[in-house]
């Protein structure tokens, strides 16, 4: 079984919130087998679909567009922007954003609830992982 990877805090003379300790090491712990298949199946569909291996940055374009719901030739501004809403789309299953509005050109916003906690790039990608797969999953992709 593998550890949760465990932050250590400075805290000066300050509480700090259980909870927020007990979200953080959740979200730092390795995948799981069962969340391991999943996140295979989905590069590997995806793969399937658009012929190439997707990495973070084609999921989180691929999330981006399906939040947009339009389908359609993106400039290079555009493309980050779609990354940045599947980012706050994803980061809001955890409470660090929250959906705000769609504005007038059908664009999603989000406001930032609270900020994510600083985290190593090995373990940030194994969050997003977690994420995508959860994304995916009530997309109902996983359903036979």
């Amino acid at each position: 079984m593998n550890k949760p990877f465990l932050w250590l805090f400075a805290i000066s003379n300050k509480e700090l919130n259980c909870h927020k300790i007990k979200q953080i090491i959740v979200q730092t712990n390795p995948l799981n087998d069962q969340e391991k298949a999943k996140w295979y199946q989905v590069v590997f569909d995806l793969k399937k679909q658009f012929g190439k291996k997707p990495d973070m940055n084609g999921l989180l374009f691929i999330i981006g567009v399906q939040e947009l719901g339009v389908l359609r030739e993106f400039n290079k501004q555009e493309k980050l922007e779609l990354m940045h809403i599947a980012t706050a789309k994803l980061l809001s299953f955890d409470g660090y954003y929250e959906f705000e509005k769609t504005d007038e050109d059908g664009w999603p916003h989000y406001k930032l609830i609270a900020t994510p906690p600083y985290l190593d790039l090995t373990t940030q990608e194994e969050l997003l992982k977690r994420l995508v797969v959860r994304y995916f999953e009530e997309q109902g992709f996983f359903q036979s």
